[in-house]
């Protein structure tokens, strides 16, 4: 019995690692596209309808108009999410007047814990543009997947239901003003770069 457990764990370990690893390959792969000038054949990107850190109802469509930019991650992430958010705020800032063309956005993957209340006092510590999402597990699934993103509650060491770790995929997505896919920032971009790839993109 034992055994047959041990075997069930393996399998289901290697399905999450399969899964994040197709994930990864499918955003990284059309950012390479993006950046070489060629239509993504990935599909980044589609229609959501989550709640913001003032409880009101969000839907992708009320972002139409302005680039966004788009971190999927957890407010109880411990470095790469806060990291990331911090990146985004930097980059805003370096744009000066011309940011307010461009639309911050952090959407939760851990809606569990992630609440409304939560979202805002969390937001609150980076940009004051920031716009927090959260949802029910169905809502926030479904965004995760039209962006393609990889995520996954890792195993709990003390067995509290409400201490653990999420596993996920970094990336600062671009969407146009149309509400289409431009581009990823894989984690470890830069603020600099970010900025300078984003000033010619809106006007002046």
């Amino acid at each position: 019995m034992k055994t047959r457990l041990l075997r069930i764990a393996a399998a289901s370990v290697l399905a999450i690692a399969v899964s994040a690893g197709i994930a990864w390959w499918q955003v990284r792969n059309a950012a390479t596209t993006v950046e070489s000038g060629t239509k993504s054949a990935v599909p980044i990107g589609g229609p959501f309808t989550l709640t913001d850190q003032t409880g009101k109802s969000i839907t992708d469509a009320d972002f139409r108009g302005k680039y966004m930019l788009i971190y999927f991650g957890y407010t109880y992430c411990p470095d790469v999410c806060p990291t990331e958010l911090g990146v985004m705020t930097q980059a805003l800032d370096q744009l000066g007047p011309k940011s307010e063309q461009v639309q911050p956005i952090f959407i939760t993957i851990d809606p569990d814990r992630d609440t409304v209340a939560h979202m805002k006092d969390y937001v609150s510590l980076f940009h004051p543009r920031l716009v927090g999402l959260t949802g029910t597990p169905e809502q926030v699934r479904e965004a995760a997947r039209a962006y393609r993103v990889y995520y996954a509650k890792a195993p709990q060491k003390d067995g509290k239901a409400d201490d653990y770790l999420m596993d996920h995929s970094s990336f600062i997505y671009l969407m146009g003003p149309d509400g289409k896919f431009v581009g990823v920032y894989p984690g470890g971009t830069t603020a600099d770069k970010i900025a300078q790839d984003l000033s010619p993109r809106i006007a002046g």
